[in-house]
């Protein structure tokens, strides 16, 4: 059964910024964080890892960076559905910037990931990608311009951008969940993205290229609580 998330959210990513001890470190972390401070937290760790995370931890909701819409069967070296759930996964990312995929495979992978009941991490860059990937109706959407991703500009989203996509989101579909993490490296953002109206908020390279990375996913899930006793607060 598809895993129901409660918003806001948080989103951790590694990537490939750090890997083996360091990711189930990253992970352990991250599942005490979402423990102490009572907040869903998305983890979406390294296929090699996936199986040895899911062991040591019940709280995350892990999902893989990317799958090959195949079935079980001959695709050497392609990465299979069924194998991920089996590891572990509880969803999976769609057309990240750093592994783009053309739309006949967007809507390949996404139909294959509603067979095994994942939820669709879906990305997009421009406005108008969100648009049109707004069309296929993923769980979540993270809209990011691609400049930002990775820390190197050390700038985030500006409002405007994130009040555009937002609008045109739910203007498509409501049920989408929209994420803020592009750029993200403080708490502080966390919090004014998930104010601003986005259900979530999440960070890679803000966490992974940190100075203390352990306690920069203490202090960003720390702000998701933050802003859902703020938005508690106000009717929101």
């Amino acid at each position: 059964m598809k895993p129901s998330i409660r918003t806001p959210f948080f989103e951790i990513g590694t990537k490939n910024y750090v890997y083996g001890d360091t990711v189930l470190e990253y992970a352990l972390a991250a599942e005490e964080a979402a423990k102490e401070y009572d907040i869903d937290v998305l983890f979406t760790v390294p296929t090699i890892e996936l199986r040895r995370v899911r062991e040591h931890t019940d709280r995350l909701i892990l999902i893989a960076p990317y799958m090959d819409p195949i079935r079980p069967g001959r695709g050497q070296a392609d990465i299979l559905p069924e194998g991920l759930k089996a590891a572990g996964a509880q969803g999976v990312v769609v057309n990240h910037c750093e592994k783009p995929m053309s739309l006949p495979q967007i809507k390949a992978t996404i139909d294959r990931a509603r067979e095994l009941d994942f939820l669709v991490f879906a990305c997009a860059d421009s406005v108008a990608e969100t648009q049109a990937m707004a069309q296929l109706h993923p769980d979540i959407l993270n809209p990011e311009p691609s400049e930002l991703i990775g820390g190197g500009s050390g700038k985030v989203s500006d409002m405007g951008y994130v009040m555009e996509v937002l609008r045109c989101v739910k203007a498509i579909d409501p049920n989408i969940l929209v994420e803020q993490a592009a750029g993200i490296t403080t708490g502080q953002q966390v919090y004014d993205f998930i104010m601003a109206g986005s259900e979530a908020a999440g960070a890679a390279s803000g966490i992974c290229k940190a100075k203390d990375p352990i306690a920069t996913i203490f202090e960003m899930v720390a702000a998701t609580r933050r802003a859902a006793d703020d938005l508690k607060k106000l009717g929101r």
